[in-house]
Formats: structure tokens, sequence, C-alpha cells
């Protein structure tokens, strides 16, 4: 499904709160064609905000190895990095980022794709402990040791 507005508004949200420093990030995506249009737009906006996008990397939904995208994904050291993508492309991509690079999932940002409650279980334990993300409705997430909880949109007033 493609992303929405307040999806990329409250992905947007999440990389710039006070504090953070995140000026640097790299953009991953599976190659369906709603994880290519998210990234694109992601990568517009972020750049149209002054920001920087060091690389964009994708993915099949299916490899013989994960190791060449981890390694494309880590090649350099971004504050953050941005994910779109399908569970089964990133699932497997997931465990190799956590064995074989510097990746920290609690500077990775996914879009609404990746919020569902099987994805600690399908990566393992730990693997993706601290990863954030927005819903298409503009609320946030948060994996959370075997659990991904949700938080609600902001509402103006």
């Amino acid at each position: 499904m493609p992303h929405t507005a307040a999806e990329l508004a409250a992905l947007a949200g999440l990389l710039a709160v006070p504090r953070s420093g995140i000026t640097t990030v790299t953009v991953g995506h599976s190659r369906d064609a709603a994880s290519t249009t998210s990234a694109a737009a992601f990568t517009a906006m972020w750049e149209a905000r002054g920001g920087v996008v060091l690389a964009v990397v994708d993915w099949p939904e299916t490899a013989a190895s994960w190791l060449r995208a981890a390694r494309r994904m880590t090649a350099q050291t971004p504050d953050a990095w941005v994910v779109a993508a399908a569970m089964t492309g990133f699932v497997p991509l997931a465990r190799r980022l956590s064995t074989s690079t510097a990746w920290e999932p609690s500077r990775t940002y996914a879009f609404g794709s990746l919020c569902d409650p099987r994805l600690p279980a399908l990566t393992g334990p730990g693997v993706l402990d601290g990863l954030r993300g927005a819903s298409a409705d503009g609320g946030t997430w948060e994996v959370r040791g075997r659990g991904v909880t949700t938080f609600p949109a902001r509402t103006s007033g």
C-alpha cells in the first residue's frame, strides 16, 4: 500500500525531534512499487528540508544472500537509516544487518508497512529493538522487545 501524506509527515517528525542531530540518512527500500514510491517521496522531502541522503539502496524480496544489500546500507555512517519495505524482504535483511554490520535499529525509522506485531518474532530476539516508524494515519510505532507499540497521531487544537 502506498504511503500517505500523514505518514510521511509523521516520519519526518520522528527524525526532526529537537536535539536529535539527524541530518544525514541512508534510505533503503524493497523493489515493489509502493516501497519505491515511498522511498522517493521521503528522499525528495528530506533533501527539500536541507537534509542529506548519503545513499539509496534497494533489494529484492528474495535473495541468495542479504550481505550485499546490508553492506550497501551501512557503507557510510549516516545519522539514521530510513526504510520503506515489505516485511518479506526486510526480515532477512534485518537479520543480516544485525549480524554482519554496525547497523543500529534504534537509529532506524520506517514506514507503516513494517508496523506488524509479527515483525520482532520473525527477525529474532533483540534484532529490531528501538526501530521506530510512522503509520498511515500519522501515528507512530516502536519495536520494544517482542512487541510493537503503537502511538496515536497527535491532533491539533
